[in-house]
């Protein structure tokens, strides 16, 4: 059994075209741990996301972002990848022409190192597509191309069960999904969480979370989190929205 990791964000600040975005951002996340980060629109919630994966388009300024103990800000993408970090994408990409089971094979190689036989793969995939309550269809379909909105995401978490990452950041995951969807996308998040798996749901809504319970909430204010807690968090949030931790985390800027 792989060891627990953690992934540590230590006062992360990330500008985006001269524009400073997340402004001293800190928060732990171990595996064996699902945590959700919520917050306004243009809080820098997904500026987060894309940054632990390392897009080039977001530069850090301070900080660090600690991955067993590793300081990750310096490797590419695909070294993050193969490090246990995935990234579930709020608007996955349409790949004309590649089926999702060459997809799933190239992406399991890539950040495994190695080629699985492919009677072994299928046999994989199958076990985690019935996990997921997949129709086989899936396997020969391209690679999200003409999918709905709860096809693609629950394309992206068969992947995700498929890699094994160690640390899951999904990324507005219940984005465009009806609630049908967003039940049947929940399951599989459910059914492959576990003690190996860390797991930060980045959402704007609170829906998602009665269906996927986290252990710890975090809310984001213009690139800060500024309050931290439990469901109880979510209920508050639910019941006054978001303005009142707004007007609460200026005052205490002020101070």
């Amino acid at each position: 059994m792989a060891e627990a990791a953690e992934l540590v964000i230590q006062d992360l600040h990330v500008s985006v075209e001269g524009r400073e975005i997340l402004k001293g951002v800190n928060l732990a996340v171990p595996t064996g741990e699902v945590h959700a980060l919520l917050g306004p629109n243009g809080s820098g919630k997904s500026t987060l996301a894309y940054t632990l994966m390392g897009h080039p388009k977001y530069e850090v300024t301070q900080g660090q972002v600690l991955f067993n103990g590793e300081d990750i800000l310096d490797l590419e993408p695909d070294e993050r990848a193969r490090r246990g970090v995935f990234l579930a994408f709020q608007y996955p990409t349409a790949i004309p022409g590649v089926s999702l089971a060459n997809f799933l094979r190239m992406s399991l190689k890539s950040v495994t190192g190695k080629d699985m036989p492919i009677l072994q793969f299928r046999k994989l995939v199958k076990e985690k597509m019935e996990l997921l309550k997949m129709d086989d269809s899936f396997f020969t379909r391209y690679v999200n191309d003409g999918f709905s909105g709860g096809e693609k995401k629950r394309a992206e978490i068969l992947q995700m069960a498929l890699l094994q990452p160690r640390m899951a950041i999904m990324d507005e995951t219940d984005s465009g999904l009806d609630i049908d969807a967003l039940r049947t996308v929940s399951e599989g998040v459910n059914a492959i969480r576990g003690p190996q798996l860390g797991v930060l749901i980045i959402t704007h809504y609170q829906r998602i979370l009665n269906y996927i319970k986290p252990d710890y909430v975090h809310v984001m204010v213009e690139g800060r989190i500024v309050r931290s807690g439990q469901l109880e968090l979510v209920e508050a949030l639910e019941a006054k929205g978001y303005e009142w931790i707004i007007a609460e985390s200026q005052n205490s800027l002020e101070v």
